[in-house]
């Protein structure tokens, strides 16, 4: 008894017909009817009634076709349990990350997974946000750190790491810091220094000015929050950041931007119908971000691009 004799056995008992399920597994109608004559001899018993128009199962033919369906079901988990460990032992990975981010507990997953399977070649891969959701969507990249304005984008699966408000980073003394609360009016005409366009933080603030009707004035751009501190450090304008973002910039004053209620949020996205090599990520990412699956972790430092 073979496979193939059991494969043919369920299309022809679904089709109810030797010709299209010929169709189906794509061999000659005598192909398949040998192999199921084969198959009764083996058996001891004709699997179907051939004096009708329609190929219909007999009492033996009922009593086989769900073992038949279980054995073909065995035989493909098998085949993919195999080819997973296959995949987890010579596979590929291609993890994005937003450039501009240091979150460590990413590098921790990576270290960590490639530690349990030396065998997949991992490379990482920095872009903006939209272009990293655009690959992960096609597929060409697996697992993607990303900034985002929204929880989950569409078709994806998302493990979120950092929900924070915007801030306006300025210099002590700047005159923003004698204002009771800093709103995005008090901004609009200040040089801006920002991320560019396609981050996570650039959609929020780019979204809440357009709902106000606002257009403020974009002076710098820079992809890494420390430069984005840096110059406002000098005095080259305010930085719109993260509040967690300006930690280690003792001289600065970050103030919150009162009427911007949306977070800036940063998140680990997949498809859902990711592989073995990125399923395996995925747990290790959990592990290093201290959280379980839809739950959001503390801040860590590096902020949502």
């Amino acid at each position: 008894m073979e496979l193939r004799q059991l494969e043919y056995f369920v299309a022809v008992a679904e089709e109810r017909n030797f010709t299209r399920a010929a169709e189906r597994v794509h061999i000659s109608q005598s192909g398949v009817s040998a192999q199921i004559r084969q198959l009764e001899r083996e058996l001891g018993a004709e699997l179907f009634d051939r004096s009708a128009r329609s190929a219909t199962l007999t009492v033996a033919g009922k009593a086989a076709l769900e073992h038949a369906r279980a054995a073909l079901a065995a035989a493909g988990a098998l085949g993919q349990a195999v080819g997973e460990v296959t995949d987890l032992i010579r596979g590929r990975l291609t993890v994005g990350m937003v450039i501009g981010c240091t979150i460590t507990p990413l590098f921790d997953a990576l270290a960590a997974f490639h530690r349990a399977h030396p065998g997949v070649e991992i490379s990482l891969l920095e872009d903006n946000s939209d272009r990293l959701v655009e690959g992960v969507r096609a597929g060409t990249v697996d697992l993607a750190l990303i900034g985002t304005a929204t929880a989950t984008p569409e078709g994806l699966g998302a493990l979120m790491i950092i929900s924070e408000r915007l801030v306006a980073v300025v210099q002590a003394g700047h005159p923003l810091t004698s204002l009771p609360r800093v709103t995005l009016r008090d901004l609009v005409d200040l040089p801006i220094i920002c991320m560019p366009p396609g981050t996570g933080l650039r959609t929020v603030f780019d979204q809440a000015c357009a709902a106000r009707n606002l257009r403020p004035l974009i002076a710098l751009q820079a992809s890494a929050a420390d430069a984005i501190a840096d110059l406002a450090g000098r005095g080259l304008g305010v930085a719109v950041l993260c509040d967690s973002m300006v930690g280690g910039h003792r001289d600065l004053t970050a103030l919150p931007i009162d009427d911007v209620e949306t977070p800036a949020l940063l998140a680990l996205v997949w498809k859902d119908t990711h592989g073995p090599a990125a399923r395996e990520l995925l747990v290790h990412a959990h592990r290093a971000f201290g959280t379980g699956r839809g739950r959001a972790p503390g801040r860590e430092p590096g902020g949502a691009g």
